[in-house]
């Protein structure tokens, strides 16, 4: 196999021109262009109250999540994914490094009393977006390295495995953002199950993850008065009950077909978070409850795909980044999806590739290039 120098290491050849998983591709972007689409409608009010134009939103998450995403979705799917796991020590420092810079005064930016945002030369960020795909590349990477020195003895990655996700996990929750802690946790924890973890570590980190969730809920009030409204959300329904009443409201007014696309109601300043985490509701009012099953299908079939990448990767660094990847769309749009309709309590978390967030999407776009790439390194170059 050819190979060459990137930034003075020695690597297998660059960029891969195997045959790529169309289906993934045309998946992926389906629900791509269906999230530009309904962003333009759910956002038009908002967009027009502060900014005094309907397109405002739409516009900057085309310029600065889709444009860019698309390059690097061109350039991740291109370039070896091996080399990804060559560079995953320096990941693990930009991880730690980004999370902490929304914690530097000047840089951080603060909005509804949670850091979660980086300022930095006019452009507003999410760093924990970022660590997402860096953490999980980096993991992916120490659990082939672990794997291969203690096959037989998984005992030795347990302690150092909870202290790397633990370590994350508080400087998410510091900012605070409970529901990324959550998504990142889950991820972490998939993973390690799949690269062959005993059932009772899992069962150790299950117990232990319970735990520290009810530890988190008495540490702030605002939090147990969420899971409160989650238990009873007629309990508070102008108060902390608004947010998910409104949203079954918009859910329950659309039906099977919906009120028509643009026809919502409760984008009129009802319902809070229309271009973020609420935008399913938003869906499911204008275009009624089977396209939003439609969509939830597609986002289903989309993770099977991914989790056929995986199955499919020449190596356990591959298996892991794509298992990954796949876990983390399935994870996450299932806490949105679940939290609109009342089945979760409410995290503020966005629905992938639909929800408003250029940083977001622009991360988003480069693991799936990425797991493209793995898909053209497959054990076998034919997909249907």
């Amino acid at each position: 196999m050819a190979s060459r120098r990137l930034f003075g290491v020695r690597t297998p050849s660059m960029f891969r021109d195997g045959t790529p998983d169309y289906t993934l591709i045309v998946c992926f972007f389906l629900i791509l262009g269906f999230g530009l689409v309904v962003l333009s409608s759910a956002s038009s009010v908002v967009s027009f109250d502060k900014f005094r134009s309907p397109y405002f939103y739409s516009i900057h998450q085309l310029l600065f999540g889709f444009l860019p995403g698309l390059l690097c979705f061109y350039l991740a799917s291109r370039i070896d994914y091996h080399i990804w796991e060559r560079f995953s020590a320096l990941f693990l420092t930009i991880s730690i490094a980004l999370l902490l810079l929304v914690f530097i005064p000047g840089l951080g930016f603060e909005s509804g009393g949670a850091k979660r945002w980086v300022h930095f030369g006019g452009f507003v960020f999410q760093p924990s977006e970022v660590v997402k795909l860096t953490f999980l590349l980096y993991l992916a990477a120490w659990l082939t390295k672990k794997g291969e020195t203690h096959s037989r003895n998984r005992s030795y990655t347990f302690l150092p495995f909870l202290i790397l996700v633990g370590t994350i996990a508080l400087l998410v929750i510091l900012q605070p953002d409970m529901g990324t802690m959550g998504v990142i946790a889950l991820i972490s924890s998939a993973m390690y199950f799949l690269a062959g973890a005993p059932i009772r570590h899992l069962a150790a980190i299950a117990a232990g993850g319970v735990a520290f969730f009810f530890l988190l809920l008495k540490a702030a009030p605002y939090r147990m008065e969420r899971f409160t409204i989650f238990l009873n959300p007629q309990s508070d329904p102008l108060g902390s009950g608004y947010h998910i009443n409104q949203a079954l409201l918009a859910i329950g007014s659309g039906g099977l077909f919906g009120r028509g696309f643009g026809l919502s109601r409760q984008k009129y300043n009802y319902l809070p978070e229309v271009v973020g985490d609420s935008i399913f509701a938003i869906i499911a009012e204008e275009l009624g409850f089977l396209i939003a099953v439609a969509l939830i299908a597609t986002f289903m079939f989309f993770v099977i795909r991914a989790l056929r990448v995986g199955a499919r990767a020449p190596d356990q660094f591959g298996f892991l980044v794509a298992v990954g990847i796949a876990c983390w769309f399935l994870f996450q749009s299932f806490i949105n999806i679940a939290a609109m309709l009342s089945l979760l309590p409410l995290t503020g978390i966005p629905l992938p590739f639909i929800s408003y967030g250029g940083s977001a999407l622009m991360v988003g776009m480069t693991a799936v290039g990425i797991l493209v790439n793995i898909s053209r390194q497959g054990k076998t170059e034919k997909h249907s």
